[in-house]
């Protein structure tokens, strides 16, 4: 691997360095003008769907999340009757301020006005640590979160992940700078307890809560007000805490197993395609356990490479959809800093940006476009379902490249880590988190 990284800084890196800086300027405006006009597009139909829609493609997980939680809090025995419900119990209190009290007419405008708040907050995360520094970088930074088909999808079907992202990395930003009085504490623990009303995005993220701070006292404060949570949501059910548990790991699992047929990039899809789903659970929780031991270890490096591995863990430990695609943009923030530290000389600032611009493509070609563009081939109609035969050939160039980001960031925070621990190298890739 030494030799490898050797001759790569030594011809190809600073060939393609040169390339880039005679050719950087006129290549960034044509990609921010595509990304802008991408990000027009792709809001606009977002809010629309949101908004306006009324067929099954409109705000259609938002309508689901409105049921359940009307059921919820009206003693309906949610998990036994309503088949979409394979949220846990604490989630539901957690939904009830923007879905509980209100029609789903409404609870569309409510969550409307809730996301473009988080666009506009998450937007402000990333520019402020990606360390963009020139008008055109900061511009670059925000319109490559904005044209991602994956914001799309979340506003249009009212999912989750937009409101639970900007909340929990506030939330381990104040967890990492460290706590300055109780009321931060308490504002911690609230952002980062908030975003496990989607556990399958963010319990992973736990392990950053638990081993990152100097303190467990965040941890423990997360813990219990779970619990709070859990012991308020069994209240308005007639079945008693334990037993209600149970429901919801029997229809969690059922729904995995579902979830999996339609989704990709993920360890459940995975093994559904061989037909092993009875090894959904083991292998998913050996996945978060192995990242809770590289937590640890690496729980002094970068926040970002934390942040990027962590979210790319988050993206393949259970099964997701389209719009937790949203996950990948941390590791393109962390690729993203790593190139903007300078050039080096085993080629890493060049590795990182070239991983970068394809994690890009692959996260902003339209989902339409694949399966309309009649140029790529035909389209193969069995009654109501259409396959495109290109389409699985891109999946499997998006997992591949995911996969690749993830090996680069393990890579690269060993190679911090021996320099922070070995040498005085360190401050040379050092940036405080």
């Amino acid at each position: 691997m030494n030799r490898i990284l050797e001759r790569w800084g030594k011809t190809p890196a600073p060939r393609v360095r040169k390339w880039w800086m005679a050719h950087h300027v006129k290549l960034l405006r044509l990609a921010i003008v595509l990304m802008v006009i991408l990000a027009f597009l792709k809001l606009g139909l977002g809010f629309q769907r949101l908004l306006w829609e009324s067929g099954w493609t409109g705000a259609n997980d938002l309508k689901s999340r409105h049921r359940e939680v009307q059921a919820w809090f009206s003693g309906m025995p949610v998990y036994g009757v309503i088949k979409s419900a394979v949220y846990p119990p604490a989630s539901y209190p957690i939904l009830w301020p923007f879905l509980g009290w209100t029609g789903i007419a409404s609870a569309r405008w409510l969550w409307a006005v809730a996301s473009l708040v988080a666009l506009g907050w998450l937007s402000f995360l990333i520019l402020r640590e990606s360390g963009a520094e020139t008008l055109r970088e900061c511009v670059l930074i925000v319109v490559m979160f904005l044209s991602m088909n994956a914001t799309c999808v979340v506003l249009g079907t009212g999912q989750l992940i937009l409101l639970v992202m900007p909340m929990l990395i506030t939330g381990l930003l104040l967890l990492r700078r460290g706590l300055r009085s109780w009321r931060e504490g308490l504002l911690a623990v609230v952002l980062t307890l908030v975003p496990l009303v989607s556990p399958t995005i963010s319990a992973p993220f736990f392990w950053m809560v638990l081993f990152v701070p100097r303190t467990r006292k965040p941890a423990l404060g997360v813990v219990l007000g779970y619990i709070a949570l859990t012991l308020l949501a069994a209240s308005f059910q007639n079945v008693e805490p334990i037993s209600l548990l149970r429901q919801w790991i029997e229809r969690g699992q059922a729904g995995a197993v579902r979830g999996s047929l339609g989704a990709s990039g993920n360890l459940h899809s995975q093994l559904a395609s061989f037909n092993l789903q009875r090894w959904n659970l083991p292998l998913s929780l050996f996945l978060l356990a192995s990242l809770g031991f590289w937590t640890h270890r690496y729980r002094r490096g970068d926040f970002w490479t934390l942040l990027g591995v962590t979210a790319l863990v988050a993206r393949f430990w259970t099964y997701h959809r389209t719009y937790d695609n949203l996950l990948i943009l941390l590791p393109a923030v962390a690729l993203f800093r790593i190139a903007k530290r300078g050039p080096s000389p085993d080629g890493w600032d060049v590795m990182a940006a070239l991983l970068l611009v394809t994690t890009c493509i692959f996260m902003m070609i339209p989902n339409r476009l694949l399966l309309f563009w009649p140029p790529w081939g035909p389209l193969l109609v069995t009654g109501q379902s259409v396959w495109a035969p290109w389409d699985p050939l891109f999946k499997t160039g998006q997992f591949v490249t995911w996969m690749i980001d993830l090996v680069f960031l393990l890579i690269w925070a060993e190679k911090v880590r021996k320099e922070k621990t070995g040498d005085r190298a360190w401050r040379k890739y050092r940036i405080a988190p």
